[in-house]
């Protein structure tokens, strides 16, 4: 899948200059010097992975963090940012060699290291991973995210949601075209 490059502020597309996903792309990609901020504009929803860092200023956006930018069990942290935080905006960010992907191939790593790490046996450690890698399971990190973007959508229909990602060979966000 081709993503969007933002390098200018002319590569935003109009529907997002002017607004919190706008700024978020300057702020990040462009150097954009930071605004003083009071309460947050924006939700973002970026997966857990400890190699991404957001260059934004302080009090700009709600953060949530979940595997894979997974939303799907953080929904009343995200009810709560909309309804007690303001935000209008939501910047769903995946990024590139995610850990959720094909988890499948990680079971015996996942199992492994909860048998040395947490000192689970070995068969609790495979039945915790035969319940829950199903639902934490994300395929193709582009694909996911743009799924995730329209069910919030759905789910929130008078809020912007973008989906994007972020690629850890650069260190930039990326726009996932729909």
């Amino acid at each position: 899948m081709e993503l969007i490059t933002v390098d200018r502020p002319e590569d935003i597309p109009p529907q997002y200059r002017g607004t919190p996903i706008g700024d978020l792309l300057e702020y990040h990609n462009l150097a954009r010097p930071f605004d003083t901020y009071t309460t947050a504009h924006l939700l973002v929803g970026m997966c857990m992975d400890s190699r991404k860092h957001l260059k934004i200023p302080e009090n700009f956006s709600f953060i949530i963090r979940s595997g894979g930018a997974n939303l799907r069990y953080s929904e009343f942290k995200v009810s709560y940012a909309i309804a007690c935080g303001g935000v209008r905006a939501i910047a769903l960010m995946g990024h590139t060699n995610c850990g959720m992907s094909n988890l499948a191939g990680k079971r015996e790593l996942f199992v492994q290291g909860l048998v040395e790490n947490a000192g689970w046996g070995r068969e609790q450690a495979e039945e915790h991973f035969q319940t829950l890698a199903p639902m934490f399971e994300i395929g193709n990190e582009a694909e996911f995210v743009k799924s995730e973007a329209a069910r919030l959508r759905n789910r929130y229909p008078k809020i912007m949601v973008c989906p994007m990602m972020y690629k850890l060979e650069d260190n930039r966000l990326y726009l996932i075209p729909e």
